[in-house]
């Protein structure tokens, strides 16, 4: 058995995998909402924010002391990356649970993105998106080839600590977090080889749980691990028409994202609009897959 925690910006995961056949194949996962980019304060992580981190990452040790794991990987995204006292924060949780924590930058988590969701999906050239809490990773790639990426500092947490004053976003907060949105991608170069970018493959728990809406508002029958731009469209204005059935349906679907899915999945409409994208499709695994395969790879686990 071999582990994974994902120390992100909003939920921090922990998955254990078994090898098969060559193949990483996720056995346990458990996750706490510990919302860490709600205690960064003038760029660094709080005090209160570090014991959060600690206290998550002790409860899991627990949980690991009755599971023979023979390796166990941490790193950290955003949640520790966008602040400014990140060896400070690294420091005490070694310190307070033993544990070395791997900070990845935003090109290593768009490249353990794309592996991780080559894994389950099979798509030769498009457009992969990662909204996380606090950023959103996009990899161009094109004939099993990663082209370029891109990290935005902005994600469905920190847009909804920046932008939104209730519990889901009023129309000009709305577009508030799609202005944002629109002059981070309007500062990314256009990628060298010309990219179709008429599907979106969404990776990470936003674009899952939104997938898992769009099924229950539309009703039974409703199936797949894809949704259509304007099915997206519709979601995020049933938000602002409808507030009370919008939570109660999100709270079926994802009650510990009921503050961030909106923002989330404005972050991702803004981002397909931008690229003219028509579809997205759900890929069930992503960074955390991406990044033990890396490690399992270069260890010489699997070939």
């Amino acid at each position: 058995m071999y582990g994974v925690i994902d120390l992100g910006s909003n939920t921090v995961r922990l998955v254990l995998y078994k090898v098969i056949d060559n193949t990483i194949v996720p056995k346990l996962s458990k996750k706490h909402t510990a919302g860490l980019v709600g205690y960064v304060k003038k760029r660094r992580l709080t005090p209160e924010g570090i014991q959060r981190a600690v206290d998550v990452l002790n409860d899991f040790k627990m949980i690991l002391e009755n599971v023979r794991v023979e390796r166990l990987y941490i790193f950290a995204t955003a949640s520790l990356r966008n602040i400014e006292n990140t060896l400070e924060v690294t420091a005490e949780i070694k310190k307070q649970t033993g544990f070395d924590v791997d900070v990845i930058n935003g090109r290593e988590e768009a490249v353990f993105d794309y592996y991780g969701a080559t894994q389950t999906i099979d798509m030769h050239d498009g457009l992969l998106v990662d909204i996380g809490g606090g950023s959103t990773e996009l990899v161009f790639y094109k004939d099993n080839e990663i082209i370029t990426t891109e990290s935005l500092p902005i994600g469905s947490l920190n847009a909804y600590t920046s932008f939104v004053s209730d519990l889901l976003p009023t129309p000009e907060e709305r577009k508030a977090i799609e202005k944002s949105v629109t002059g981070q991608l309007a500062s990314i170069p256009l990628p060298c080889k010309p990219i179709p970018t008429d599907v979106i493959c969404g990776v990470g728990g936003t674009i899952r749980a939104s997938c898992r809406l769009n099924h229950i508002l539309k009703g039974k029958g409703s199936t797949g691990a894809e949704y259509t731009y304007r099915d997206l469209q519709k979601m995020i204005e049933l938000a602002e028409t409808n507030r009370k059935t919008a939570i109660s349906q999100i709270l079926k679907v994802a009650p510990e994202r009921i503050h961030t899915l909106v923002p989330g999945m404005i972050i991702l409409q803004t981002i397909a609009g931008y690229y003219s994208s028509k579809t997205v499709i759900v890929s069930r695994s992503g960074v955390r897959d991406g990044y033990l395969y890396h490690k399992l790879e270069t260890a010489g686990i699997i070939q």
